[in-house]
């Protein structure tokens, strides 16, 4: 091993080993014996023997530890100890002083059990160490087999536990001294047996003589705006015990009656109790003089605000910016647009070596935009960077020194949006700094973080390593994710008025003048103007061509047939192919399924091509819709008298036809449905009835209105909505249902106060003949209101589930990692999958494939 002075001496940690510290070790950890239940002097200085005693570490800056001589930064702090008059009973581990009471004679304190049934009880302390007593009970059970001693020959007496740490033997309370007496005489082999380590956790230990005091580091106190200190928690609960101990010892060295001494003897137990776990069963939680309870060792650790989940497994950090995000339609994927504000406070470290300290050098002397804010020397010290020393630093800064310097364009930061469900809810961007208050984001990247611009806000964090930027540009880049790892398919793909925009644009009848096409041409990166297809006509088709990549085959089928504009007819002949042959674009229209699967093809010509397409999609589609115009109107809902009265007369129909079906029901003479009740047949028949004039109303609308009409080419092409949208608006809402039924939960005997009881016709079970544009009475406003409740409860139930589901599957498989060998291994080594995802695949490189289709000759 090297043992040059930069050597770098590495470790490995082989195993960790959880025991119990005994008196002796707590008293050789202690670097001082508390003796006075108070803290600082009036002075403000901490007081010897105190519970802020200095040997323990200090808080307060210009001190020195006397232990260490180290300072507030340098001290780690150190233990103290306070000795117990008497002995107290941990609370934690009362759960397994029962079990080792009841599993061990009475008398002699042998194992009752024979060494087979070790095992048993051996999980039984697993449990209730683990805190689940309820399954330790059913191993007692089962490993008491015997009511006398196979050694001693002596009856066992009948033992009662009471949380959180009482125990009782034939009414009798067990005194604290008596119980750890009792574990003392449990032999080492009879422990082995019980699955303990009697060299470094004897279970008497676990009956405390002696309290182990953390650091003042642990428990720092507070001054307040008025100059008054305020104590941590725990110091507050040390105080109590320290007083407590001290009467105790008083009372018994007076010679005070028994029934004192117990009383206070329960007292210290109470409040060590609630020092380390002020939510004990039985016993009320110790306050403040507030009514706040008190925060003590276990509510530090447990629960989403304890240490574990609050400070470790996820936590505040520097360098990160957090502000609401809008969307930006001329930026990239990759792109990420900050505010000045933010690029101002958030400093990028750059390493100053040979090569680049005329930069560094020019970079302090800056007087605009992106500043050098600090400079940092080998040795650590950070010195701010002002016009008053920058001719200083100038001659002092050398190789090994560190520049930090304001956020410019072009550095790598990584995005993030809560809450973060999969791989790419975080991933790198660009910088590109824009006026504003607010993240700029290119909306084909919305999708992988869920994210809207209702008001939404996301994250931003700078890595400070050259290796996380590495990192994060390599592995994180927003074009390397446009497959997911889920389906398969394109996740990133230009979005809602992109494809409308495309839609218009292929169409055959598109078409744009010299102008146009150059302005569509400029925002694709194009800079050759091709030729016109008619004379000074660009068609749509054309353009869309030069923003694919040469040779680039593709063929697809769609939902609209681009020929149908021409034939008019209801039945059409023909059928609808997006094809693309050498890079020109022959037939077709765009569409949301068909530009995911165009996305898709690109990728595999490399995923700067992908990111190349998808961005400049964005830009020209919207230029195209700006220059062509879409819009939605009242007017784009808007039925003809005739259209308006078949469906309000279909509405009538349906009612009665429900009505009819309620009198059969009544009557007995509805036709059942095989394995149904009458009832169910009754519901089910109203719900096929109801659904049915909801479909033929949409079919009347979509035919009236046509596939010109805004809001239905947005429905059929998959940009926005549905055609169940335009079917509210300007059909009918038909039937409401909660779980899939009709309304019926309400008034007793009927869902509301204006029907007769008993009614289950249409109208009282929920049934809607009005339309938004027409509005709703109060009763369909109220039915409506029930059933869209549904829906909203679901979401904040599945909101809080999936996030419940997210932690479980994180503590899972935290520790999961596919080694060299494509083997998945935990922590300990130990193999759970032989070949990773049982294929060896990466999904980051898996994509699902679409079915070949075969294109007809054209005609």
């Amino acid at each position: 091993m090297p043992t040059h002075a930069n050597a770098i001496i590495e470790k490995y940690i082989k195993k960790i080993k959880f025991t119990l510290f005994s008196p002796v070790m707590i008293r050789r950890m202690s670097v001082v014996k508390l003796i006075v239940p108070d803290t600082y002097n009036e002075d403000g200085y901490p007081i010897d023997g105190g519970l802020a005693d200095t040997r323990m570490g200090v808080i307060d800056p210009g001190l020195r530890c006397k232990s260490c001589g180290g300072s507030i930064r340098t001290c780690p702090g150190h233990f103290g100890s306070v000795e117990l008059i008497r002995p107290v009973i941990h609370p934690e581990f009362a759960p397994v002083i029962y079990l080792l009471l009841k599993t061990t004679c009475s008398n002699c304190r042998r194992v009752l059990i024979g060494r087979e049934d070790t095992n048993d009880i051996q999980r039984a302390l697993s449990a209730s160490i683990e805190g689940k007593l309820e399954v330790s009970e059913e191993m007692i059970a089962k490993a008491r087999k015997t009511k006398t001693c196979p050694y001693c020959g002596s009856e066992q007496a009948e033992m009662k536990y009471e949380k959180p740490t009482s125990f009782y033997v034939k009414e009798k309370m067990y005194l604290p001294t008596e119980i750890r007496d009792e574990l003392a005489k449990i032999s080492d082999e009879d422990l082995k047996l019980l699955g303990f380590d009697p060299e470094v956790s004897r279970p008497e230990w676990s009956v405390l003589t002696v309290l182990l005091v953390p650091p003042v580091s642990v428990r720092p106190s507070i001054t307040l705006e008025t100059g008054e200190r305020s104590e941590d928690d725990l110091t507050h609960k040390l105080v109590d015990i320290m007083r407590i101990n001290q009467r105790l010892e008083a009372n018994i060295n007076a010679g005070a009656p028994q029934l004192i001494i117990e009383d206070l003897w329960e007292l210290l137990q109470y409040h060590i109790t609630t020092y380390f776990n002020n939510e004990s069963a039985n016993i009320p939680p110790a306050r403040h003089r507030s009514g706040r309870p008190l925060k003590t060792l276990t509510q530090r650790l447990k629960g989403k605000e304890g240490r574990f989940r609050y400070n470790l497994s996820g936590k505040r950090v520097n360098f990160s910016a957090r502000t609401v995000v809008s969307p930006d339609g001329m930026l990239s994927i990759n792109q990420v647009g900050v505010p000045p504000y933010v690029a101002k406070i958030l400093t990028v470290p750059v390493q100053v070596t040979d090569w680049n300290i005329e930069e560094c050098k020019a970079l302090i002397l800056r007087q605009e935009h992106p500043l050098a804010v600090y400079a940092i020397t080998p040795d650590g010290k950070r010195r701010k960077i002002s016009d008053a020393n920058k001719e200083e630093l100038m001659g002092e800064i050398a190789t090994g020194w560190v520049v930090e310097r304001q956020l410019k364009d072009g550095d790598v930061v990584l995005f993030n949006r809560h809450p973060s469900l999969h791989r790419m809810s975080i991933m790198s961007h660009e910088v590109k700094i824009l006026p504003g208050k607010s993240f700029r984001v290119a909306s084909s990247v919305c999708a992988p973080y869920n994210a809207d611009f209702d008001g939404d806000e996301m994250n931003i964090h700078v890595p400070q390593k050259e290796e996380a930027r590495a990192e994060a540009e390599l592995l994180m880049k927003v074009q390397d994710q446009i497959i997911s790892p889920r389906h398969g398919h394109a996740i990133i793909k230009p979005t809602e008025d992109h494809i409308s925009g495309m839609f218009i644009m292929t169409r055959n009848k598109t078409t744009f003048t010299k102008e146009e096409a150059s302005d569509l041409l400029v925002l694709g990166e194009i800079t050759e103007l091709p030729k016109p297809d008619k004379k000074d006509k660009y068609s749509g088709k054309l353009i869309f061509s030069q923003l694919l990549p040469k040779n680039f085959n593709f063929v697809s089928k769609t939902k609209i047939c681009h020929r149908c504009e021409r034939c008019k007819k209801e039945e059409c002949p023909h059928e609808a192919y997006v094809l693309i042959k050498g890079g020109k674009y022959v037939s077709g229209a765009i569409e949301n399924a068909i530009m995911a699967e165009l996305v898709e093809s690109i990728v595999p010509y490399g995923n700067d091509a992908a990111r190349r397409f998808i961005d400049t999609v964005a830009k020209v589609s919207s230029r195209v819709i700006t220059i062509k115009g879409f819009s939605v109107s009242m007017d784009s809902y808007r039925l003809s008298d005739a259209t308006r009265n078949e469906i309000d007369e279909m509405a009538r129909k349906a009612e009665k036809e429900v009505n009819n079906l309620v009198m059969q029901f009544q009557n007995k003479t509805l036709d059942r449905s095989p394995g149904r009740t009458l009832r169910d047949t009754l519901e089910e028949k109203t719900m096929i009835t109801l659904s049915k004039v909801r479909d033929v109303a949409g079919q009347l609308i979509e035919k009236e209105l046509g596939i010109d009409d805004s809001a239905i080419l947005m429905a059929k092409i998959g940009a926005r909505g549905s055609l169940l949208n335009v079917i509210f608006i300007c059909g009918l809402l038909s039937q409401q249902a909660v779980r899939g039924r009709r309304l019926r939960r309400g008034f007793r005997n009927r869902t509301l106060s204006h029907f007769k009881a008993g009614d289950i016709g249409a109208r009282a079970m929920g049934y809607v003949s009005s339309n938004f544009t027409k509005g709703m009475n109060p009763i369909e406003y109220f039915f409506h209101a029930m059933g869209g409740r549904e829906s909203m409860v679901n979401t904040a139930i599945r909101t809080a589930r999936s996030g419940y589901m997210q932690r479980r599957f994180i503590n899972a498989l935290q520790d999961l990692m596919v080694y060299p060998d494509l083997s998945v291994r935990d922590s300990g080594g130990r193999i759970v999958q032989t070949l990773y995802g049982g294929d060896g695949l990466d999904p980051m490189k898996i994509m699902k494939s679409g079915e070949e289709v075969a294109v007809p000759e054209r005609e």
